[in-house]
């Protein structure tokens, strides 16, 4: 009896769960770590007029998985080509229903992607050309595991830069040359 080969979907399952909730990820705090204790004022808040807030990361991060997820079950029309689809029409202002309801849109997305690559029983897909797009699955999913990397860096940052807005400190604080004392704060 001949087993179907699944190891490079195992290890891109993996990565795409540690990244998204591990408390053991290399790179820095996982996506689920970094926003544990983003408030709803700080998920609404820009720290400049041209930036995304958190909240907008969070939604753009869960437009990727529906489009990965919408891609994997072979829908070709299915796109984010406009920045509401892609960032959201979020307020300014974020009460804490709309936070919890973007954060539970997020890990509801993770769950289904997890859910449409379990489907699958062996690696072949990953050599498939995504439906209207020029890269393979596998480009797809090792691209959304950098992009969560990515995004998360920025929500650590963002989140930092809020904390020290909302303590009234000078955004020229400068203990050192990167701008602020270094205290290991576990990476935000």
């Amino acid at each position: 009896m001949e087993t179907a080969q699944n190891d490079e979907l195992i290890r891109i399952i993996d990565l795409l769960n540690t990244t998204y909730e591990s408390e053991e990820t290399w790179h820095g705090p996982s996506v689920v770590e970094v926003l544990r204790d983003v408030t709803p004022d700080m998920a609404g808040r820009r720290i400049t007029p041209n930036t995304h807030s958190i909240a907008e990361l969070v939604f753009h991060m869960t437009s990727w998985r529906i489009f990965t997820v919408k891609k994997m079950q072979g829908d070709p029309a299915f796109d984010i080509l406009t920045p509401e689809k892609n960032f959201g029409s979020l307020p300014d202002k974020i009460d804490d229903f709309e936070w919890e309801a973007l954060q539970m849109e997020l890990s509801l997305s993770q769950e289904e992607l997890i859910n449409e690559l379990d489907k699958r029983d062996d690696d072949e897909f990953l050599e498939d050309i995504v439906p209207g797009r020029p890269y393979t699955y596998y480009d797809l999913l090792h691209g959304m595991i950098n992009h969560d990397v990515y995004h998360t860096g920025q929500i650590a940052i963002l989140r930092k830069a809020l904390t020290f807005k909302s303590a009234g400190m000078s955004s020229h604080y400068n203990d050192d040359e990167f701008g602020g004392a270094y205290d290991n704060d576990d990476y935000y």
